[in-house]
C-alpha cells in the first residue's frame, strides 16, 4: 500500500494572512495533488463583530460580508488547482459572526446566513465541515484546540494534553505553534506512541496588532501527515519570513534574501 499523503494547514487567518506564504502552499498543493487537504480552522479571522469588539469602534468597522468574500477568493484560488477532497474543522474565530448572533441578537440566531459554509459556499467550492474529533487517518482525530481548555506555552505540549484526554493522536492548530511531542502509554505489550501535533500558522505576523507591543512564541507553517494503513506519521513545515519553504529537498518560493543573509523584500536571489 502507497503512503498517502494529508495537507494540514491551520490559522490562515484571512485577511491577516501571509499572502506570500499561502500562495507557495497553494502551488505545492496543485502542483502535488496530495490526498486531502484539511483545514483545521480559522481560515478567517473576523475580528469584528464579537465579544472582545463589543462596545468599540471595531464593531462598527468591519464588514463581515466584504470580508468574506475576500475569504471565498483565497479558498477559491486554492480549488482552482486542486481538485481533491478539502476538509474543514471550524476553528473559534471561524464561529465568531454566528456567536455574535447567538450572544447579542438571538432573535436572528436562527438564520444560518453567518455561518462560515454559508459566508463562504462551502457548497459551491466543493469544501466539506467535519466536526471536531473526527477521525483524518488511522488512530488519528483533528480539531482546532479551542474546543478543549488548556493551553501550554511549549510548542507541541497542548497538544500533547488533548492526546491524554482522547487517548489518540491529536492533529491541531489554534496555538500558532508548529511542532510534534509524542507521548508513549500503555505497558508491556500494549506499549504506543500517540503524537501530539501542532500545525504552527499562516499569518503575516506585521498585520497583526495586538503582538506589536510584544513577541509571541509563533512558528509559521503546516503539516503533513504521511498515511499508511494502520498509522500516519506527522512531519511539521517550518515557512521562513519570506513565504519559502522546503519539502523534499524541493524549495517552494524564491528565498528572498540580501548578500549578507539577512532576508529583504527587494533583491530576491534563488536558494
Amino acid at each position: 500500500m502507497s503512503v498517502q499523503e494529508i495537507v494540514v494547514v491551520s490559522d490562515v487567518q484571512y485577511p491577516l494572512h501571509d499572502a506570500r506564504a499561502v500562495r507557495n502552499l497553494w502551488g505545492y498543493i496543485g502542483e502535488r495533488q496530495p490526498d486531502k487537504v484539511l483545514i483545521i480552522g480559522d481560515f478567517m479571522n473576523y475580528a469584528a463583530p464579537s465579544r472582545w469588539s463589543k462596545g468599540t469602534r471595531a464593531e462598527f468597522e468591519n464588514d463581515v460580508v466584504r470580508e468574506s468574500e475576500g475569504g471565498k477568493a483565497l479558498l477559491g484560488e486554492l480549488r482552482e488547482g486542486y481538485s481533491g477532497p478539502i476538509e474543514f474543522v471550524v476553528g473559534n474565530h471561524d464561529l465568531r459572526p454566528a456567536d455574535y448572533l447567538r450572544r447579542y441578537a438571538p432573535a436572528l440566531a436562527s438564520s444560518r446566513a453567518f455561518d462560515i459554509d454559508v459566508l463562504l459556499d462551502f457548497d459551491e467550492l466543493g469544501v466539506k465541515i467535519l466536526p471536531p474529533f473526527s477521525e483524518v487517518a488511522p488512530g488519528w482525530v483533528a480539531m482546532h484546540g479551542h474546543e478543549l481548555r488548556g493551553l501550554n506555552a511549549i510548542p507541541g505540549r497542548t497538544a500533547a494534553a488533548k492526546v491524554k484526554k482522547l487517548d489518540r493522536s491529536v492533529v491541531m492548530g489554534h496555538t500558532h505553534k508548529n511542532a510534534v511531542s509524542p507521548e508513549t502509554v500503555g505497558v508491556g505489550r500494549n506499549r504506543r506512541t500517540l503524537f501530539g501535533f501542532e500545525v504552527g500558522h499562516l499569518m503575516d505576523e506585521s498585520k497583526a496588532e495586538y503582538l506589536a507591543q510584544g513577541v509571541a512564541n509563533w512558528q509559521k507553517g503546516w503539516g503533513r501527515l504521511l498515511v499508511g494503513k494502520y498509522s500516519a506519521v506527522p512531519v511539521p513545515v517550518y515557512v521562513e519570513r519570506d513565504g519559502s519553504f522546503v519539502v523534499d529537498g524541493t524549495r517552494y518560493g524564491a528565498i528572498q534574501r540580501n548578500a549578507r543573509g539577512r532576508f529583504s523584500p527587494k533583491g530576491a536571489q534563488v536558494a
